[in-house]
């Protein structure tokens, strides 16, 4: 059923609204990353500054290292390569394989 038409004579359009800004225009925070590679009994540590929502296995790229090829903890816990920082922290990244 209709219920009327805009165009009858007196309408007005409604008013604009005032709406905040959407929280996704704003950049997202900046994470401080150290990550610590652990190789034959050495350490390796490297620190880089991501935004957060970075996926860890492109923190681990910036390492240099092949994420598909590495196991990754969080606080002694592995964690899988799609997971996002959202927060400072240490990763400690254990390569499963080497060239040869």
């Amino acid at each position: 059923m209709h219920r009327g038409s805009s165009k009858v004579a007196g309408a007005h359009p409604p008013p604009a609204e005032d709406l905040p800004l959407s929280a996704s225009t704003l950049p997202a925070p900046m994470l401080a990353i150290e990550i610590d590679v652990a190789r034959a009994g050495r350490h390796t540590v490297l620190s880089v500054t991501v935004p957060a929502g970075t996926l860890v296995r492109t923190v681990i790229r910036h390492a240099h290292q092949a994420p598909e090829g590495c196991v990754v903890l969080i606080d002694g816990l592995p964690v899988p390569l799609d997971t996002p920082l959202e927060r400072a922290l240490r990763l400690v990244v254990l390569p499963t394989f080497s060239g040869g």
